[in-house]
């Protein structure tokens, strides 16, 4: 892949204050009360621009996103974002925590030349036009890059993680704390020989998107529509698909307002084609140690290359379903690649939702029945929780989506369903932004 470095703009403390508190997570993850924080955090947070509120009385000359572009562009008239004079390739490390273990995910910040799929950029999720449009309309009044699109490339030798572990020792240029105890940090490689040497390397990479579809299109439609040359690239941060920090977590199923909907008929016939085995529970004592039997079970069954999902009812048990009939698959989606039909979100979608509760996938796109839980904090225990209050009929647990399974789909062609992967931790916006003018 062609990439390249620029003079990106970051905030500046001098003006801006403490940097961190001026960067946000994704604009999609964003819901009204972290919005709210985000622009009592400062007055130059990102968020301003990135997810602006919407007032009952906007206008076609008032709006989220007149006050966007309005809003970045105070922020570089007042000198909180400021242009870098040097070229850089920005390097971007997370430290966290998955459970008791430590991470480090470290990738760098670059300008990739935008082309359609099929070359070198391959895709993995679907998207929806809503949010293009959404995103669209920002670009068009920003005139600007902000959010990052996660990009992975496989580098086995570590070629390019080696140049950015020695930019790690010099010095940071940001790093901020997260609610969730992440630690982001921000560095610069600006030395001709080592931006040469990533560019070299990248060369003749192919491209997935780990995460920002909706934002990977919008810039080439906008690219299309304005023929600005500099829009030509946009600026991604890419991680080695080896990198030890690439961290993929689950992301569950929360069943509603399923018709006749019945737990024990359901578990009966998925016996047709799948192994289940119940673990019961008497009391929330034993109930804690079901739920992670069921969660240590299906990692096994995963390290076994088998397909197994767990499932949650609030009838007394918990249930591992593993897949018995291989072929099941093939006959109901015969049109699909042997990579898109191993996956267990498929399976479960397939299979079960689709088969058995009639949640096909125009209901999925709009979540009339289904609810999507990332496996973080205690979104878990709050999902089960909703079970059993009655509000929703039941949970459906997913091991992680691995990389190569990512890969593998990307590279037959094909897409997976919409929150197929959960790539934690999220890429944060604001570290850098890159202007394009007219």
């Amino acid at each position: 892949m062609d990439i390249s470095a620029f003079r990106g703009y970051r905030y500046d403390s001098s003006a801006a204050g403490d940097g961190g508190a001026c960067i946000a997570p994704p604009y999609d993850i964003i819901d009204a009360d972290q919005q709210q924080q985000l622009y009592d955090r400062s007055e130059y947070n990102i968020v301003r621009v990135i997810k602006g509120k919407i007032f009952p009385d906007d206008t076609d000359r008032n709006n989220v996103y007149t006050r966007a572009a309005a809003a970045l562009r105070g922020f570089i008239e007042k000198g909180a974002l400021k242009q870098d004079e040097a070229e850089s390739i920005y390097v971007y490390a997370q430290d966290f925590t998955v459970g008791s273990e430590g991470f480090r995910r470290s990738g760098f910040i670059a300008l990739g030349k935008l082309e359609a799929y099929g070359g070198n950029i391959r895709a993995h999720e679907q998207t929806l036009s809503g949010p293009k449009a959404d995103r669209l309309n920002l670009m068009r009044a920003t005139k600007s890059q902000i959010g990052q699109i996660f990009m992975l490339y496989s580098d086995p030798a570590k070629t390019i993680d080696a140049i950015l572990a020695r930019a790690c020792e010099g010095p940071e240029l940001l790093r901020y704390n997260d609610d969730e105890q992440v630690a982001h940090r921000l560095f610069a490689i600006t030395e001709p020989a080592r931006i040469e040497a990533i560019k070299k390397a990248m060369a003749d990479k192919s491209i997935f998107i780990a995460d920002g579809h909706h934002r990977f299109e919008t810039a080439l439609n906008y690219y299309n529509e304005t023929q600005n040359p500099a829009a030509a690239y946009r600026m991604m941060t890419f991680v080695n698909t080896h990198n030890e920090g690439l961290v993929v977590l689950p992301t569950h199923r929360l069943v509603k307002k399923v018709k006749d909907f019945d737990p024990a008929r359901l578990v009966e016939r998925l016996k047709g084609q799948f192994d289940v085995a119940t673990l019961s529970y008497r009391n929330e004592e034993e109930k804690g140690r079901r739920k992670q039997q069921m969660l240590d079970a299906l990692a096994v069954e995963q390290e076994s290359n088998e397909n197994a999902l767990g499932m949650y009812f609030n009838d007394g048990g918990f249930y591992v379903a593993t897949l018995k009939d291989k072929e099941a698959m093939v006959r109901i989606a015969p049109e699909h690649s042997a990579a898109w039909r191993k996956l267990d979100v498929t399976i479960l979608h397939k299979l079960i939702l689709e088969q058995y509760l009639g949640i096909d996938e125009a209901a999925l796109t709009a979540q009339t029945n289904v609810e999507y839980i990332k496996d973080i904090g205690g979104a878990v225990d709050r999902a089960m929780a909703r079970v059993d209050s009655g509000t929703h009929q039941g949970l459906f647990f997913m091991n992680r989506t691995r990389p190569q399974e990512v890969e593998a789909v990307a590279a037959a062609g094909e897409k997976m369903p919409q929150k197929s992967t959960f790539f934690f931790p999220k890429i944060f916006s604001g570290l850098v932004v890159n202007v394009l003018g007219e």
